[in-house]
């Protein structure tokens, strides 16, 4: 499997930004995607998750009502659309896949990061 990240940037609080993840090597819709980000200087840290079908979703609680998980299993893609950006909001974001009915961090493949700075 390799996923391959993208639409990072520069941008000021109080925007929005949308990252895609792209999918291959593999069956798609067997995939559980998820985006994990790392902050400078913290530890790697869940953001949300999307099941085969797009009908089960979770977020974490600091991005919860400001961003949206979304997947096209006919692309083979994720997507993250960010809104109300803090500077908090900093970090590398990574695109993973964990294969149905796997559970734990160990099982995902990951893809490179893209870097999302958010300034004050």
């Amino acid at each position: 499997v390799q996923l391959q990240a993208s639409g990072g940037g520069l941008l000021q609080a109080g925007g929005s930004l949308r990252l895609s993840c792209a999918f291959s090597g593999g069956t798609f819709s067997s995939y559980r995607m998820a985006w994990f980000r790392q902050a400078p200087g913290k530890e790697r840290e869940f953001v949300s998750d999307i099941n085969w079908d797009g009908e089960d979703t979770r977020y974490a609680d600091s991005v919860k009502g400001r961003f949206t998980v979304s997947r096209d299993n006919g692309k083979n893609t994720v997507s993250l659309q960010m809104q109300s950006l803090k500077p908090e909001d900093t970090a590398v974001y990574y695109c993973a896949a964990r294969r149905r009915f796997l559970v734990g961090d160990k099982h995902y493949y990951w893809g490179q990061g893209t870097l999302v700075t958010v300034s004050s």
